[in-house]
């Protein structure tokens, strides 16, 4: 069995890899096994949303810490050895604690999302994150993201972006996350500022190819809740379809 640390270090060598790294997010056990059991699976990554919302919460630190952390904590032992990332929010008021109750649930990285809070507060964040893992003995992913692009006027919001993201990582993050809609020269402009295999992405509709991320020296392209959508698409069009007086559409596989 793959230690914890293992599981670190590997998740730290992929992000650092030249080859771009894929996770498919997963909410719960079945989502888990089905992503973790799929050729060419290497990491597994957890969306707050997604797990938030399947167990009845909105999103936005709604859902208690120790909820989230007991789904993430299932989704490990899931995966077995493959290492997992979790999305811990803006870490529950608490994100020195949050990301050690984390790694004891076995999750080996994770996000930590600023809301645009002011800067000095920001850091504070990602430098407890930081400790925490250090004094936990862990190579521990830590994901630093920004809101700019969500939260701030767009023309602002990538110098916005570059100024959080030096902090961030000065601060000790491992990567940076930078959610939001980015066309190629947002992602060339931030890679040149924060280095190659730094800037990880998430995938929505319109995003850069994937090809183009790589080229451009992403580290890591994730899918969030987007992957939620996905399968929650297909149950909305088999009821519709069965209601309409369909079935199962041909080429489903029992996958659990």
């Amino acid at each position: 069995m793959t230690s914890t640390a293992e599981k670190a270090t590997r998740l730290q060598e992929l992000h650092a890899a030249p080859e771009l790294l894929l996770v498919v997010n997963v909410w719960d056990a079945i989502t888990a096994k089905v992503v973790a059991e799929t050729p060419g699976t290497q990491a597994l990554a957890t969306p707050s949303h997604g797990i938030a919302a399947s167990r009845g919460y909105p999103d936005g630190e709604k859902i208690p810490r120790d909820e989230m952390i007991a789904e993430v904590a299932l989704i490990v032992r899931t995966a077995g050895d493959l290492p997992v990332t979790a999305d811990l929010e803006a870490g529950y008021g608490d994100p020195g604690g949050t990301i050690a109750r984390a790694i004891d649930a076995g999750a080996v990285g994770a996000n930590l999302e600023d809301q645009m809070k002011p800067l000095p507060d920001a850091v504070k964040a990602v430098e407890a994150a930081v400790a925490a893992a250090q004094k936990a003995g862990v190579d521990f992913v830590l994901n630093a993201r920004t809101d700019a692009f969500l939260k701030t006027d767009p023309e602002t919001a990538l110098e916005e972006a570059i100024t959080r993201g030096r902090a961030y990582l000065d601060a000790g993050a491992s990567n940076f996350f930078v959610p939001g809609k980015l066309d190629e020269d947002q992602v060339a402009r931030l890679v040149g500022e924060l280095g190659e295999r730094k800037v990880n992405l998430i995938g929505i509709p319109g995003s850069i190819p994937l090809k183009r991320a790589q080229e451009l020296g992403v580290s890591r392209v994730s899918y969030g809740p987007w992957s939620q959508n996905v399968a929650l698409t297909a149950l909305a069009r088999l009821a519709e379809d069965v209601y309409a007086g369909g079935g199962l559409p041909e080429g489903t596989r029992k996958l659990n």
